[in-house]
């Protein structure tokens, strides 16, 4: 291309991208695809799109930050995963990610979590079914008293 150069390369291809797509990183295409996902939702517009688009970037951009500012990958100079959890643990604002960044485990650990837990279960299945027997007499006691 005759007289290209990186400035105008880029000008070039925020016009063919199209308006306002070039002032977001993630893909619009998946993004309508989750909002589709949703039953409640009949049609997307591009307005609602283009700011669901920006607000999650900035929403990702926020939790990296805060989570790279608070967690031990400063010291690295990286974001890792463990910064990302202890984030969606430890601060109130990101709690709601707690199920979907859960801390990192070896198996041999969550092996044994499942298998204390099992036993906790039969335990408290146990003491239900005892309790649920002495309610079985109080009933009968009642009836037989009547």
């Amino acid at each position: 291309m005759k007289g290209w150069s990186p400035s105008r390369g880029g000008k070039m291809a925020a016009r063919l991208s199209g308006g306002e797509n070039r002032l977001v990183s993630l893909p619009l295409s998946r993004i309508r695809v989750i909002m589709k996902s949703s039953p409640e939702v009949s049609s997307i517009n591009q307005d609602a799109l283009f700011l669901t688009a920006k607000a999650t970037e900035l929403f990702v951009q926020y939790l990296a930050t805060h989570s790279y500012k608070h967690g031990r990958g400063k010291e690295k100079n990286a974001l890792t995963y463990s910064d990302l959890s202890h984030t969606a643990e430890e601060c109130e604002t990101f709690q709601f990610l707690a199920d979907i960044l859960p801390k990192k485990i070896l198996a041999s650990k969550y092996l044994k979590m499942l298998e204390k837990e099992k036993r906790d279960g039969e335990l408290g299945e146990d003491d239900e079914e005892d309790g649920e027997e002495d309610n079985e007499d109080v009933t009968v006691d009642e009836d037989v008293g009547s």
